[in-house]
């Protein structure tokens, strides 16, 4: 018992003469950025906002950047990739920010990348979904879907439904017309082709559509074994409910960028499948980092009423992305957006979901894209198996 005493006493004493991080001062380092904190978009993007106070928080916390504090200016850009452009020219030129973060959505981030390509500035991004259209040098993606996700994406997934018993022998693939998706989605087309899976039908909507019937309809007409959903956000959500007043529910299906927290709560969504970086289960939380995350949000989403409080994919990439800039920033000791670029372009960041490169086509790295599903009502990965939440595996209705 002494011994013990002893010891604990020294471990005590040498946490105390260890360091406090010095408090930031000077002044701010700037960070702006905008989310779609109305519109279509929003539900998601909401997860991306809290995401980032967080992290601005725990990094004053821990001293700022180069000793100085932070301030992260957001801008709601409506959902709308003109207004994000409009206003990533004001963070520029009237905030007079010192660094960029993206916004949430492909098309909104491709209006960011303009006005960073026109100003000289990097640009670290999240949710990027069609890599081609980065032309940009000095765009940063922590969106790890690598240089070709209609095509790796997809096929995943169909070894993730190769792994069960219910391998599907057709497909109907609805998507809506937002770009990221449907690109996903005539990728799937073809990879569908090459695995030899019949499709049975293809269906296109506007973004922004409000009425799902039809769409139900005529897949329930087409009576396939397996649905792929090109939806963002809620538009998952309107096609469940356009489905459970025709009374039908698809033997398999998948969708592409969910809202994740009320897609799985939906009824008619158990078993349903999607994209995944991240979710809050080991062996994503064997690193401290992601467990610690993990515990403040679910404690911030719950207080500010979001539909789920767990981490995933979103929050994960959102999470990343302030971790890949936050370690250029503290490598170079700079702020000068060339030479943060040229450090990113040779080096590799550890992040809460896994290593990522930049020097890939278009500054893309690897595809870490997982497969999840929903069992019992909360998102579990499934695939590939090393990712899958302890004793889960993949499971078909």
């Amino acid at each position: 018992m002494k011994l013990i005493t002893s010891m604990i006493l020294a471990a005590t004493a040498l946490l105390l003469a260890l360091p406090a991080a010095a408090a930031p001062s000077g002044p701010p380092i700037k960070i702006g950025s905008t989310l779609a904190l109305t519109g279509p978009l929003s539900a998601t993007a909401m997860i991306h906002k809290l995401t980032g106070e967080i992290y601005v928080e725990e990094l004053n916390k821990r001293g700022g950047l180069l000793g100085r504090p932070v301030e992260w200016t957001v801008k709601d850009d409506q959902s709308k990739p003109d207004v994000a452009r409009t206003l990533y020219e004001q963070l520029v030129t009237v905030d007079k920010v010192d660094l960029l973060i993206g916004p949430y959505a492909t098309p909104n981030i491709l209006s960011a990348i303009g006005v960073a390509q026109k100003y000289q500035k990097v640009l670290v991004h999240h949710t990027l979904g069609i890599p081609s259209l980065a032309k940009y040098d000095m765009q940063f993606p922590a969106w790890s879907v690598g240089y070709n996700p209609e095509t790796t994406v997809p096929n995943t997934l169909f070894d993730a439904l190769a792994s069960t018993t219910k391998f599907p022998k057709t497909i109907a693939i609805v998507t809506s017309k937002f770009p990221s998706v449907y690109m996903m989605s005539v990728g799937a087309r073809e990879v569908a082709k090459k695995r030899g899976v019949k499709e049975v039908l293809f269906l296109e909507w506007e973004f922004g559509n409000k009425d799902y019937g039809p769409i139900a309809s005529r897949v329930k007409d087409a009576n396939p074994d397996f649905v792929f959903v090109g939806a963002i956000g809620m538009e998952g959500n309107q096609l469940l409910d356009a489905m459970k007043k025709i009374d039908y529910v698809p033997p398999l299906q998948f969708f592409m960028y969910p809202a994740p927290g009320p897609l799985a709560k939906a009824p008619g969504a158990e078993h349903a499948f999607a994209a995944s970086i991240f979710e809050q289960h080991p062996p994503f939380t064997n690193n401290p980092t992601a467990a610690a995350f993990v515990k403040i949000f679910n404690e911030r989403a719950a207080k500010a009423g979001l539909p789920d409080n767990s981490v995933e994919t979103q929050a994960a990439a959102s999470y990343s992305t302030w971790q890949v800039l936050e370690a250029a920033v503290t490598a170079t000791k700079s702020l000068d957006d060339k030479v943060i670029a040229a450090w990113l372009k040779k080096n590799k960041v550890d992040t809460i979901q896994g290593r990522l490169r930049f020097d890939g086509p278009s500054n893309f790295g690897d595809d870490l894209m997982r497969i999840k599903q929903v069992q019992n009502g909360h998102w579990v990965t499934v695939w590939p198996k090393e990712w899958a939440a302890p004793g889960v595996k993949v499971l078909a209705q």
